[in-house]
Parts: structure tokens; C-alpha cells; sequence
């Protein structure tokens, strides 16, 4: 039986996966992953909602109010050590994404507010690139759109590369309570890749009560959907792994508590 924070990925076809406020059941973050043969088209209304377009892998055109950005992305895959391209779209555009080659594209959503934001192009030579954890809990992160960037609403967009036999977002952590500075709420969808493709990885999901506790093994492509609670993700012997975080709450701010029971090892 498939949990029910697990959206699959479709094998084939433009639409790799859909994750809706209303499919996760709850208010914030939407998130979908396209893929786009060379000289596909993709055109995407954003209404009252913001968005980041993240192109993980291929080359893109993208155009808004009738300015092209060209040649967006570089990479072959999301596990070369390469930041993204991407671009910031506020509400009330539309936009049109052409594959110049073969991409995979992100398209990751949260509520906009009243300002008047501006499209931005989001330099991957500006991408905060760093290093978490220690052993086997070391992991490689990049910062796409982080909380200190003022250039979003709600939105927060990061990517982790956690190689084979580690964990990650590890110790586990949680961000479900709205109460700042100690800890924020915010929804998080986890979009995950393997290397080799026909690996495997597992992320559990759970709460201090364990009113929620789902263990989830993901394939190629597959979306964790984190309601609430602690989130921790292991990648097996053999087997890279790669994922896209996007969150969201009601404030852009990301505070997370350790789970408690497991926060010595940090000491």
C-alpha cells in the first residue's frame, strides 16, 4: 500500500508528477516536475500564486510579459556540481517555457502577497553552496531561493545531494509550530532523484505522539509530502541521491527543532 505522502512519478509523458495544496491537503506549497523534449512548450498562469521555476536539467527559453530569457540551465544531470538555473515569477503572469534541448523542469508554488515583485532571473553564480553534517550524515546543499532572500513571499527552494550510504535531514528535524524564534511552520514537498536511476531511498515521517508515522520508499522522480513532524531520508549503499525541498507557511522564515531523542549525537 502506497502512503498517502507519497506521490508517485509518472514513468513517461510530459507531467512527471503533481502535487497540489488540495492533493496534500493543505494551504501553501504546490509543487510539479515537467519534462520537455527539445522545442516543447510549456505555458504556465501563476494567478494569485508566486512561483520559481527551477531547471534542473536542460536548456530553456523562458518568456514573461514578452522578455525572453535565453538559454537558461546547463547541467545533464542534477547530481553534477553545478547549481541551477532558475527564475522567480510573481502573481499575475503567465509564463512560457520553450526546451531549447531535452529538459526536466520544476515548477515549484506558494501564495503570493500584496507587493508589487518583480521577475527575477535567479543567478546560479549567487546560489549559496555549502556543506551539512559530519560522517556519513554529510550532505551538499544549495541554496536556490533561501529565507534571507527578500525576493520571494513565501516561497523557500533548496536542493541537497546526499551521497550513498548517508542520511539526511538528519538528525530529524521538524518545523510544524509557529512559534518563532524557537521553530516556524512550514509545508515541505521533497522531490527525489537517484543515481543510478533505478535506485531506491527511504524517508520516514513522523510525530512526537506518532499520530502521523509513514515510512516511504522512494523511487526515481517520487514527491514526499511533509504535512508535519520529523522527516529524516537515508540513500542506500550504491545509490546517490538527490532532492528538491520547496516550502512554505505563513511566514518565510525556516526555524526547525531536532527531535529531542535524538539530538545528542550532535553533541
Amino acid at each position: 500500500m502506497v502512503s498517502p505522502l507519497l506521490a508517485k512519478a509518472a514513468p513517461s509523458g510530459r507531467e512527471i508528477v503533481n502535487v497540489t495544496p488540495e492533493r496534500a491537503g493543505w494551504t501553501h506549497v504546490g509543487f510539479r516536475a515537467l519534462r520537455l523534449a527539445a522545442g516543447e512548450s510549456e505555458a504556465v498562469e501563476t494567478g494569485e500564486r508566486e512561483l520559481c521555476l527551477v531547471v534542473l536539467t536542460g536548456t530553456v527559453d523562458v518568456t514573461i510579459d514578452g522578455e525572453t530569457y535565453s538559454h537558461l540551465g546547463t547541467r545533464n544531470s542534477v547530481f553534477e556540481e553545478v547549481s541551477p538555473a532558475a527564475v522567480y515569477v510573481p502573481a499575475g503572469k503567465v509564463v512560457h517555457t520553450r526546451a531549447v534541448r531535452a529538459a526536466e523542469v520544476a515548477l515549484c508554488s506558494a501564495p503570493a502577497d500584496a507587493r508589487n515583485r518583480k521577475v527575477q532571473v535567479l543567478d546560479p553564480k549567487n546560489m549559496k553552496r555549502s556543506v551539512r553534517g559530519k560522517g556519513t550524515n554529510t550532505r551538499y546543499v544549495c541554496d536556490i531561493l533561501p529565507h534571507d532572500d527578500p525576493t520571494a513571499a513565501h516561497l523557500l527552494v533548496v536542493e541537497v545531494m546526499t551521497p550513498a550510504s548517508h542520511s539526511s535531514s538528519y538528525p530529524p528535524h521538524k518545523h510544524d509550530q509557529e512559534t518563532p524564534p524557537t521553530e516556524t511552520q512550514l509545508e515541505e514537498t521533497y522531490y527525489h532523484r537517484l543515481n543510478p536511476p533505478q535506485g531506491f531511498a527511504f524517508q520516514r515521517v513522523y510525530t512526537d505522539d506518532r499520530s502521523l508515522d509513514e515510512a516511504c520508499a522512494v523511487e526515481d522522480h517520487d514527491v514526499v509530502m511533509v504535512p508535519r513532524g520529523y522527516h529524516p531520508v537515508v540513500a542506500p549503499h550504491g545509490y546517490d541521491l538527490y532532492y528538491l525541498n520547496v516550502m512554505a507557511g505563513p511566514n518565510r522564515f525556516w526555524v526547525f527543532k531536532n527531535d529531542p531523542q535524538h539530538e545528542w549525537m550532535l553533541k
